[in-house]
């Protein structure tokens, strides 16, 4: 007797076959319903009250090749398991019949152990499917686009990057300050890809001491180095078939810039100590946190690596040039943390809020998490406050509040000069932003606020006026916020 009763569904246009089959199987404590045909098996299937944990279908169907209904149970039924039943069995059709999804193939006529055992073995299946499923699942929320939240249009054309170049092999190269999400962004390429189902390996270039990075990505062979008791796997081969993410590739040695730029040329490497040539297939995404470009122009990067690797170029923007993001990511890291934690922790209060939109976040998303988490842990609540944010984000929260001399733009004794309004409007733009900047000792972040303007706004409206070179700027005295 099973463990758990079962669903089934038994297909066959034999009656009295198919009666028996059933007999047999609700003996053993089953629900068994019989179709004839194999619309009527699809019918069944489609109504939402007739889930099946299997199915036995005869390939022999007055109404459809028993593979033509395997292939739509192998698109439109994937988490029910298939038990194969035929009177004519053959070796060809067993093979094609296991390649298209059947977990078992049964023929005419059956012993009973073999029967529990064939049903036992595709109970165990469907479990396993459904398991996976649901990894599958949460693995997709997990790296899903839309839980990089982001409304801003520069992350907008970075999602659009993502979704386009994914179904590719091209090599990647992401670019942002540590923290701004390099990490989220490759796992996405990775899901969004058709290697999703094969490893994603991540490497940070600048954690492992040089001596020691050539084998982490290579691998090597026992007695290659003092300490190398055992031959090891490196990165690359780990991630064959898959993809791998090697983050601040700045840091890389030059020498291992060589080796880097082969690897991604041709595909092969030799593991340290070993004269074997290995080839792999594997996707490559790289990541940088200082600007690459400026590193060739030294010296410090090689700049045939650097072409190689620059195909296409996401840049990741600062989480204090996108203010706007602010609020969705915070309730999303909320959500998440106060699931993590059992407890409903349901919103931000309008303060918390404003604070958290005032700070300048200098470890960019990977801070707004960690200061969401701990607010949710500390808070004694079911809504974020103030007293819930760690003192330096409250610090943050007021603006400064130094005056802002009013500037007369009416001038009746100056005669009129035939303009269009933006042009006359652009002198005194210029002159209120100027005064703006001076007032906050051209802190950007602060001036924004003051104008009721996005950093991004203001930055746009400065190259237009053409006030990023303004000579005030190049004083020692006022603190760039840029």
């Amino acid at each position: 007797m099973p463990a758990s009763a079962a669903k089934l569904l038994i297909i066959d246009a034999d009656a009295p076959a198919a009666q028996s089959l059933a007999s047999f199987f609700t003996s053993d404590g089953h629900s068994v319903t019989i179709a004839a045909t194999a619309a009527h098996a699809l019918e069944l299937l489609t109504a939402a009250d007739n889930t099946f944990d299997c199915i036995l279908t005869e390939l022999s169907l007055p109404d459809m090749p028993g593979m033509d209904l395997l292939r739509t149970l192998a698109k439109q039924h994937r988490a029910t398991a298939v038990i194969v039943t035929t009177a004519y069995g053959s070796v060809e059709s067993a093979v094609e019949s296991l390649r298209t999804g059947a977990c078992d193939y049964l023929v005419k006529p059956f012993v009973d152990g073999e029967l529990r055992q064939a049903l036992d073995r595709a109970l165990r299946e469907r479990a396993l499917r459904s398991e996976n499923v649901a990894l599958r699942n949460r693995l997709d929320r997990k790296h899903n686009l839309a839980n990089i939240a982001g409304s801003d249009p520069r992350m907008r054309k970075v999602f659009e990057l993502v979704r386009a170049v994914a179904p590719s092999r091209t090599t990647v190269m992401m670019t942002g300050e540590s923290g701004t999400g390099k990490s989220l962004i490759a796992h996405a390429i990775h899901q969004h890809s058709p290697r999703n189902s094969k490893p994603f390996v991540e490497i940070s270039c600048g954690s492992i001491p040089e001596t020691l990075l050539e084998s982490e990505l290579f691998g090597h062979v026992k007695g290659a180095f003092t300490g190398a008791h055992a031959d090891k796997v490196g990165r690359f081969l780990a991630a064959n078939g898959g993809t791998i993410f090697l983050d601040e590739i700045n840091s890389a040695s030059p020498g291992m810039q060589l080796k880097l730029l082969r690897v991604l040329q041709e595909r092969r490497f030799e593991p340290v100590g070993s004269s074997n040539t290995i080839e792999v297939d594997v996707r490559v995404i790289l990541a940088t946190n200082q600007p690459l470009e400026k590193l060739v122009q030294t010296g410090v990067f090689r700049q045939d690596l650097y072409y190689r690797i620059n195909v296409v170029n996401i840049t990741l923007p600062p989480l204090r040039d996108r203010i706007s993001d602010i609020p969705e990511m915070a309730r999303f890291f909320l959500a998440k943390h106060a699931q993590e934690l059992s407890r409903q922790i349901v919103d931000f209060d309008p303060a918390a809020m404003t604070a958290l939109q005032r700070y300048t976040f200098p470890g960019n998303v990977r801070e707004l998490q960690n200061i969401i988490e701990r607010a949710a842990v500390l808070t004694q609540g079911q809504i974020i406050t103030l007293q819930d944010l760690p003192d330096h984000v409250l610090a943050a929260r007021e603006p400064s509040t130094k005056p802002l001399a009013l500037i007369d733009t009416s001038d009746d004794a100056v005669p009129w000069v035939p303009q269009s309004l933006e042009a006359a409007l652009r002198e005194p733009e210029r002159r209120i932003i100027r005064k703006a900047l001076i007032a906050n000792d051209w802190n950007r972040q602060k001036t924004s606020e003051q104008l009721g303007i996005n950093r991004t706004t203001l930055y746009k409206k400065m190259k237009a006026l053409g006030m990023l070179d303004d000579p005030e700027q190049e004083q020692p005295a006022p603190r760039l916020a840029s």
